[in-house]
């Protein structure tokens, strides 16, 4: 499998670019912005974007959405709890002192459970509440990895001071979603450095609170 980590905007949010080698269908995980580097990236790998997934629809998240989607022809997924999220990106990135462009609508919703298929690979979706709503986490079992988004990070956790966050939500979700994958399973977060499923379970001050 391809996989390219780009980090964007003056947030530092980690855009993942998954590919399937043998038929070139990839998906973009949280294209937030620097919107002309993913696509250069997805154009000099030669790849056909299946899916735009967005983990959650916080503006520094979706922020490239309708130019990569515009590009690409993909699907835009996201969970249906944070569609109100995404369609106010410009408003919440002015907060921010940002300019920030507001993604369209989805082309349908992330349910748990869920699966999609890029050529040989599977995501299986994880839907984890408490940073907000709409928040989902994409395991890649064959592979061993899971990308977090904004629920879980290397020695933290997602803020949950935002609108629609809840910490004992985001910790009964990690615990009940997250802690029961693999120890070699490798973290993916939504930003900063990768981390696996083991050390945070070890070494995490707020699972082991």
């Amino acid at each position: 499998m391809l996989i390219e980590t780009i980090v964007v905007g003056p947030l530092g949010v980690n855009c993942f670019i998954l590919g399937d080698k043998q038929s070139n269908e990839a998906i973009v995980v949280d294209p937030g912005a620097d919107c002309e580097m993913i696509l250069a990236a997805v154009a000099r790998f030669g790849l056909k974007v299946k899916y735009i997934i967005n983990t959650h629809g916080h503006f520094d998240h979706v922020g490239c959405n309708r130019s990569v989607q515009e590009a690409t022809g993909a699907e835009l997924l996201i969970h249906e709890n944070d569609v109100v999220l995404m369609s106010q990106a410009s408003r919440s990135g002015q907060m921010y002192g940002l300019t920030v462009e507001d993604s369209p609508a989805p082309s349908r919703f992330l349910t748990d459970g869920m699966r999609l298929e890029f050529g040989r690979r599977c995501i299986e979706v994880l839907h984890t509440p408490g940073h907000t709503q709409g928040g989902c986490c994409l395991l890649l079992m064959n592979e061993r990895l899971v990308i977090t988004g904004d629920t879980l990070f290397a020695d933290s956790v997602g803020r949950t001071d935002l609108p629609g966050g809840s910490h004992d939500q985001l910790i009964a979700s990690i615990q009940t979603k997250l802690m029961p994958l693999a120890d070699e399973t490798v973290v993916w977060p939504g930003h900063g450095p990768s981390s696996t499923i083991g050390r945070e379970r070890r070494m995490n001050p707020y699972i082991n609170a």
